[in-house]
C-alpha cells in the first residue's frame, strides 16, 4: 500500500514531505485513540528482541537515526511507528538554517538521498526546553546527537561540543558525537586525532561532574581509512568512550544507477540508502573485530530491507538505526524488519 502512495509522496520536494509528516505526527497526540492506532498497526514486541546496551534497556534493537527528529518533536509518536529508540538531532549550541534550499534530493533508481542540510536546529538550549518538558513521558531512550556550529572554527569546537553536552546531559539517555557530517565545511576534519581528543577531554570532564552516568558515542564518517579508523578507536578506547555509531553519509558517488548528469547537477551533499549498505557494514565488521566485541556500536547506513538489518547485526553492531529505508519504505519499516529478526 504505501508503494502505490509513495508514488504521490514524491511528487512533492523531500522537505515538504518532511515536515508535513512532522506536522501530523504532532498532529496526532491530539486525536483520541490515534496512538493506540499506531502502535496497534505498527509496533511489534517480543521478548527475544529485547536489548540491554551500554547500561540501558532497549525494547528492540532498531531506532530512528538522527537527521529526521531534528528538534525533539515527535519522540512518543516515532515510538508508536514500533522504533526502539530515537536520535534527535545534530544540535548545535546557537540555532542555526542550514544550507540553502533545495538541499534534499532523492535518487529513487539507487533507493537513495542526497542531502546538503547543513544541521539545521532550534539550538540546544530550545532542544533541552522541549525533551524537559516531554521527559517523564518518553517510553524509550533518546539520543542525543550534537554537532558544532557552522561559523565556529575548528580549532573553538570543542566548546560549542561542551555546550551542547551540558545543556543536553539531563535530557538524553546516550550522545551521539557528530564529528563526520559532510555538509558541514571542515567538520569531518574533526576526526583527525588531536583536535577529537579535545573535544573528548571536554566532554569526559562535564561528566565527571554529573551524577548520572550517559555513555558517549561517536558517529564516524564511511570515507575514512581503515588505518584512519584504527587511530580513532583506539583514541576512543584510551580515554573512555562507550562505543561507535558506524556510520554517516557519504561523498562518494560510485556506482549509482541514476544519469551522471543528475547526479552533478544536485552538487555536493552525504548519500545514504541503498549504495552505501556494503560499506556500512563492512564498516561496521572491522571496528566489531578490531575490538573484539567489547565496544559496542549502533549500525548505521544503507539498511534499506529486513535482510540489510540482519546482516548489520551479524556484522557485530549492537543495535541499529534507519532513516532513508523508512522513507522508502513507509511507516511499517521498523515492523518489518522486527518481525524478520523473530523469524529467523
Amino acid at each position: 500500500m504505501y508503494k502505490s502512495l509513495r508514488k504521490f509522496i514524491f511528487l512533492f520536494s523531500p522537505e515538504t514531505c518532511h515536515r508535513a509528516v512532522v506536522r501530523l505526527l504532532k498532529i496526532s497526540r491530539f486525536i483520541p485513540f490515534a496512538g493506540c492506532v499506531m502502535r496497534l498497526l505498527f509496533s511489534y514486541k517480543n521478548k527475544s528482541l529485547e536489548r540491554e546496551v551500554l547500561g540501558i534497556k532497549f525494547r528492540n534493537p532498531v531506532g530512528l537515526a538522527a537527521g529526521f527528529d531534528k528538534n525533539a518533536e515527535v519522540v512518543n509518536q516515532l515510538a508508536n511507528l514500533g522504533f526502539g529508540f530515537v536520535e534527535i538531532g545534530s544540535v548545535t549550541p546557537l540555532p542555526q538554517p542550514g544550507n540553502p534550499q533545495p538541499r534534499v534530493f532523492r535518487l529513487p533508481q539507487d533507493n537513495a538521498i542526497i542531502n546538503r542540510m547543513g544541521i539545521n536546529n532550534i539550538g540546544a538550549k530550545a532542544v533541552a526546553e522541549k525533551l524537559r518538558r516531554t521527559r517523564r513521558h518518553h517510553r524509550i531512550p533518546v539520543g542525543g546527537n550534537i554537532s558544532k556550529n557552522t561559523a565556529t572554527f575548528n580549532v573553538q569546537s570543542p566548546s560549542d561540543y561542551e555546550r551542547s553536552f551540558a545543556m543536553l546531559y539531563d535530557h538524553v539517555d546516550y550522545f551521539a558525537v557528530n564529528v563526520s557530517c559532510p555538509n558541514v565545511t571542515g567538520l569531518t576534519q574533526l576526526q583527525d586525532s588531536e583536535v577529537l581528543e579535545q573535544i573528548i577531554d571536554r566532554l569526559i570532564n562535564v561528566r565527571h561532574y554529573r551524577d548520572d552516568y550517559k555513555p558517549i558515542l561517536l558517529k564516524l564518517s564511511p570515507d575514512l581509512t581503515l588505518e584512519h579508523i584504527d587511530e580513532v578507536v583506539d583514541l576512543a578506547r584510551s580515554k573512555g568512550i562507550d562505543g561507535i555509531v558506524a556510520v554517516n553519509t557519504t561523498t562518494s558517488r560510485d556506482g549509482l544507477q541514476t544519469a551522471p548528469a543528475e547526479v552533478e547537477a544536485i552538487g555536493n551533499g552525504g548519500l545514504s540508502g541503498a549504495p552505501l549498505a556494503q560499506k556500512a557494514i563492512e564498516r561496521v565488521r572491522y571496528i566489531h573485530e578490531k575490538t573484539q566485541g567489547r565496544l559496542p556500536i549502533i549500525g548505521v547506513g544503507g539498511i534499506m530491507t529486513p535482510d540489510d538489518a540482519v546482516n548489520m547485526l551479524k556484522a557485530g553492531a549492537s543495535l541499529i538505526q534507519v532513516y532513508t529505508g523508512f522513507i522508502y519504505n513507509g511507516p511499517g519499516f521498523a515492523k518489518q524488519i522486527l518481525k524478520k529478526l523473530v523469524s529467523g
